[in-house]
């Protein structure tokens, strides 16, 4: 087990998190969102100085397995995974906005975070086979006089 060290401490701050989509529409199985979604996690991360151990996408809902710092606030850190990932999403996708979300807002309002504890690797197995064997859908279906293509 690794630690991190600071001037005067030594931690491991890992958490298993997990953030819903609005209305729990099941945007992520449409592989360039998903695809999207993953990217712009990482560059969060880096930006902040997070690590992104494990991701896993099901339909509707994310979950990582992170390390950070004592400098980093739960609270913030859901702002900016959340707030960067769904105006970039809702911007680069507007055919799944229109038919998702006609309101605001990519994310729901919730979020949910766990220490790993002592047995990392059962969540990031956990997290790393979200959505095994479920079916993706085609940016495709979003094509207006199209009937559903779900699949192709």
């Amino acid at each position: 087990m690794e630690f991190d060290r600071g001037s005067s401490s030594v931690y491991r701050l890992e958490f298993h998190v997990s953030y819903k989509v609005k209305y729990c529409h099941e945007v992520f199985d449409i592989p360039e969102v998903k695809a999207r979604c993953q990217k712009i996690f990482y560059e969060v991360a880096a930006l902040h100085g997070i690590t992104i151990i494990e991701i896993g996408f099901d339909g509707d809902h994310v979950h990582m397995d992170i390390r950070m710092t004592r400098s980093h606030n739960p609270c913030d850190v859901d702002k900016w995974f959340k707030g960067n990932s769904g105006r970039k999403l809702l911007a680069e996708f507007p055919q799944v906005k229109k038919r998702y979300f006609w309101g605001s807002g990519f994310w729901g309002g919730q979020a949910y975070w766990d220490s790993v504890g002592r047995e990392p690797e059962v969540i990031r197995n956990y997290v790393k086979n979200q959505g095994v064997g479920r079916k993706e859908i085609s940016l495709r279906s979003f094509l207006p006089n199209q009937t559903n293509t779900a699949g192709l």
